[in-house]
């Protein structure tokens, strides 16, 4: 990791330049139109990490069994485009306790990059971010190792039923299924091979002055009602 520091804020400069020689951290003060380059954006708070990111793994099938016995909820993004989009659902799924969130490995996909991390305010810091070369096939996988692999479609699906794990609903005391939240494409929403292996689909009903929401909004309001709801 690099540090590097705005040499116009020499109050915050002296501060952590103290901390980070007893730590003997090595950084660089440059001036504010450099620190602007190396963060791409103007909206930096004087101070820079440049940081390697960490490799994205693919979970194995007893990564899946092991996750599910634990009855961890899970958010999977199928091609989620923008950046930005993907930077405020991290925050929201950091915000209810979601502990992971799976990508495809497909060049339509967004990846946790700097504009990600900055809109998620610190959430990809709480989850584990992995990546697997079919949605399809994982999600298969996922209903194998015991999850309700729940699919958010704009329209056709529907918002709660028997297996959505909301207190008082039936009076089995079965432990219900973890939660697989899988949300689509912000144009396109979900692959059609991606929707026909989840266990069921779930739609937002709304006033139909407008099509849909946004995939971030859309997220929070599902991560409540089907996850939030259960702790």
């Amino acid at each position: 990791m690099r540090l590097f520091f705005d040499l116009e804020r020499s109050r915050q400069v002296g501060v952590m330049s103290k901390v980070l020689a007893q730590a003997k951290k090595i950084y660089r003060c440059v001036e504010p139109v450099e620190l602007e380059k190396i963060a791409g954006s103007i909206h930096h708070g004087g101070i820079v990490a440049v940081v390697a990111p960490a490799p994205l793994r693919a979970p194995t099938v007893d990564d899946q069994r092991a996750w599910a016995r634990r009855g961890e909820s899970l958010l999977v993004l199928d091609r989620i485009g923008n950046a930005h989009n993907l930077g405020a659902v991290a925050r929201t799924a950091a915000f209810f306790g979601v502990p992971r969130l799976v990508i495809p490995d497909d060049v339509a996909a967004a990846r946790p990059n700097d504009a990600a991390h900055r809109v998620a305010e610190g959430g990809f810091e709480h989850l584990e971010v992995w990546r697997v070369p079919g949605l399809a096939a994982f999600a298969r996988e996922l209903v194998d190792a015991g999850y309700d692999v729940v699919g958010a479609a704009t329209r056709g699906g529907k918002l709660g039923g028997p297996k959505s794990g909301k207190p008082g609903e039936g009076s089995s005391t079965v432990r219900p299924k973890p939660i697989a939240l899988v949300l689509g494409n912000e144009e396109q929403g979900l692959a059609p091979d991606v929707a026909a292996h989840c266990t069921r689909l779930v739609t937002i009903p709304g006033s139909g002055k407008v099509e849909s929401l946004n995939v971030s909004v859309a997220a929070a309001i599902l991560m409540w009602e089907l996850i939030g709801r259960r702790g």
